[in-house]
């Protein structure tokens, strides 16, 4: 079986880490790298920290408009496809190479797989959730996270070719931490933390916080005067966009570059609390029990704030937000996201889908 696995942001580069470990165990894969995050501590970084390999293909196709980048991608990525022919072409998310990579395919009548389908926030003002939206409907195999997401699928119509198997997120983050904490006294020391100091691990970088100045001088006004540090891995958007607007930070706020995957779960593991516009963040928080305060008024993790262990909110009643999440974490954590061996089992189904046709 010869399968292509597209990525481009940092989120898959997590993503494929372990399932591209497990394909090539078993069979030939051909990654391709769009170039969506081409920047060295956005992409270099977490091939390097995760063991990934070198991608066969790079489409170098650096930043852009929505459309354009969506352009680049589906015509870089078709004449890959028509030379590899591969069996299927797996993809994860919802970026601009999520849903480049999953129109080329069926376009041509490659079967697609999406991992991490059926996430929905309902708010069409994020072009993720397009993203997302439309992969789904045009996919043969859908890898649900969580039981919600089977649910979001099944009202919208999608039943045939959906696979709860659990998130491969699990097998990167629980396969990590051991690893990560051997970094944690290096990154107390450059970010002015003591060994045991609470500290809040922050993250903001969608559009919507960052391209509105009153929305983004509100969070940074927020974090200037929390009582706790703030550790704030700094995307170049929300660095570009500070500058514009004149914003700066107070010295409670521990500014770094951003960091590789591993990094960020040593910081997570040892942070009391987390403060983020991720998606991805909101998850890997639940998964090491750190209460989450999300800023955004929708999320595709709702089950993370049902269970009370992640609060969305507005960057106006932020203080309210951090001080019911800083407060005891529920007793309970229900086990959402499934057990170690996903990607295994994300395999296991494209051999069996194969051999039905």
């Amino acid at each position: 079986m010869k399968i292509m696995t597209v990525v481009g942001a940092r989120p898959e580069f997590i993503q494929t880490a372990p399932v591209t470990k497990a394909i090539r165990r078993r069979h030939t894969e051909i990654l391709v790298h769009t170039g969506q995050h081409y920047d060295d501590n956005m992409s270099k970084v977490f091939f390097h920290d995760l063991g990934i390999p070198q991608p066969e293909i790079n489409l170098e196709v650096g930043s852009g408009s929505h459309a354009a980048m969506t352009g680049q991608i589906m015509t870089r990525v078709e004449e890959a496809m028509l030379r590899e022919k591969p069996d299927w072409v797996v993809v994860f998310g919802d970026t601009n190479s999520t849903i480049g990579a999953a129109l080329a395919a069926a376009k041509i009548h490659i079967p697609v797989a999406h991992i991490e389908a059926g996430l929905r926030s309902y708010d069409r003002r994020m072009p993720e959730e397009i993203n997302r939206v439309m992969a789904d409907h045009i996919s043969n195999v859908l890898f649900p996270p969580t039981q919600a997401a089977v649910d979001n699928l099944k009202k919208e119509g999608i039943t045939e070719g959906v696979y709860l198997v659990g998130d491969v997120r699990v097998d990167v983050v629980l396969g990590m931490v051991e690893t990560a904490r051997t970094r944690q006294a290096d990154l107390f020391a450059r970010t002015r933390l003591s060994a045991g100091e609470p500290f809040a691990l922050a993250t903001i970088h969608r559009a919507s916080n960052t391209d509105d100045r009153a929305r983004l001088t509100d969070i940074v006004n927020a974090f200037n005067t929390l009582e706790l540090p703030v550790v704030l891995p700094v995307h170049p958007r929300l660095k570009k966009m500070m500058g514009e607007f004149g914003l700066s930070f107070s010295g409670n706020v521990r500014a770094v570059e951003p960091l590789g995957f591993v990094d960020m779960v040593a910081l997570l593991d040892a942070g009391k609390i987390v403060i983020t516009d991720s998606g991805g963040l909101q998850k890997e928080a639940y998964m090491l029990r750190r209460p989450c305060v999300t800023v955004r008024d929708t999320t595709e993790w709702i089950e993370t704030v049902d269970s009370g262990w992640n609060r969305l909110t507005e960057p106006e009643d932020f203080k309210a937000a951090m001080s019911a999440a800083l407060q005891p974490p529920p007793a309970e954590h229900p086990d959402f996201y499934g057990a170690f061996g996903v990607s295994d089992r994300i395999v296991d189904v494209l051999e069996a889908e194969l051999a039905k046709r």
